[in-house]
């Protein structure tokens, strides 16, 4: 898998330009690129592959910059992916002038994650959208289709302003 995320630009979107968009046409933005992927991404190496409404893809390669002292990738680098890939599902349901922030998410690890693991594919679909809180599940799978990490979150969703 080509590492996209290295030829991204990254930063952030402003808010005045946020509010001018549904939800669905900014994560498709970071999903195409006419819009910058955040700094975290380049820092993880991971890309927004797929949007729309209610589901998003995000994909990454574990690398030897993810290890811990044990040698496998961190639970840090799995629950960042989980935690876009569900908080931009939850995203890509708002209106515009919407936002939405994670209140509380919540994963489980079942396989080790090293650099032999190869491309990995984070998977965000919402499951609950109400008019303040939306709900998502998240799936982590290598290549051969293994579920690696799964959560859940839950997200406030607020009228975002000036």
């Amino acid at each position: 898998m080509p590492n996209h995320a290295a030829a991204r630009s990254h930063g952030t979107v402003s808010q005045d330009r946020q509010k001018q968009m549904s939800g669905l046409a900014f994560v498709q933005g970071l999903a195409d690129g006419t819009l910058p992927l955040n700094t975290i991404a380049r820092t993880l190496g991971y890309d927004v592959r797929e949007a729309e409404n209610g589901r998003v893809v995000v994909v990454a390669e574990p690398g030897e910059a993810h290890l811990n002292p044990a040698g496998t990738v961190h639970g840090g680098f799995a629950a960042t992916l989980l935690d876009s890939c569900m908080g931009l599902a939850v995203q890509s349901t708002l209106e515009q002038g919407l936002g939405q922030t994670t209140l509380e998410f919540k994963i489980s690890l079942l396989r080790p994650i090293t650099p032999e693991t190869g491309p990995i594919t984070a998977e965000g679909v919402v499951l609950s959208r109400g008019r303040r809180i939306g709900t998502a599940e998240g799936r982590i799978t290598d290549g051969k289709g293994r579920l690696l990490a799964h959560g859940t979150t839950t997200c406030l969703i607020f009228a975002m302003t000036a």
